[in-house]
């Protein structure tokens, strides 16, 4: 298992972030980042989660709503990695795959394009 702190960690889910390009950033709707060290002990090899209602499925009711939630989980991804450059592009990787979510896009699709 790699070792990294939690605020390296933190470091790059930020700038994974930060290379979404600017059209679909500024297209993120009520969502905030979470990084958490494990996953729910039903699924210990989560690497990340979107909670929330995607925007595709959002109508005329929607408002008032608490933000959706995006968490990228430390210790699975560094355990599945052998270097530091694989977890910058396991974190990349798994951010970009559940802002995809969030923009309603499914799993099966996300594996066609290379993000599953």
């Amino acid at each position: 298992m790699i070792e990294m702190s939690r605020t390296d960690f933190e470091g790059l889910v930020a700038q994974a972030l930060d290379e979404v390009p600017e059209e679909l950033a500024g297209l993120i709707d009520n969502v905030a980042v979470f990084v958490e060290d494990e996953p729910p002990a039903g699924d210990p090899e989560l690497l990340g989660i979107y909670e929330g209602i995607p925007l595709t499925e959002r109508g005329h009711y929607y408002g008032g709503v608490l933000p959706d939630r995006i968490t990228i989980y430390r210790n699975p991804t560094l355990r599945i990695c052998e270097t530091v450059d694989d977890v910058v592009e396991e974190v990349h990787i798994t951010v970009v795959h559940e802002i995809a979510h969030h923009f309603g896009i499914d799993d099966e699709r996300l594996h066609q394009l290379g993000y599953g």
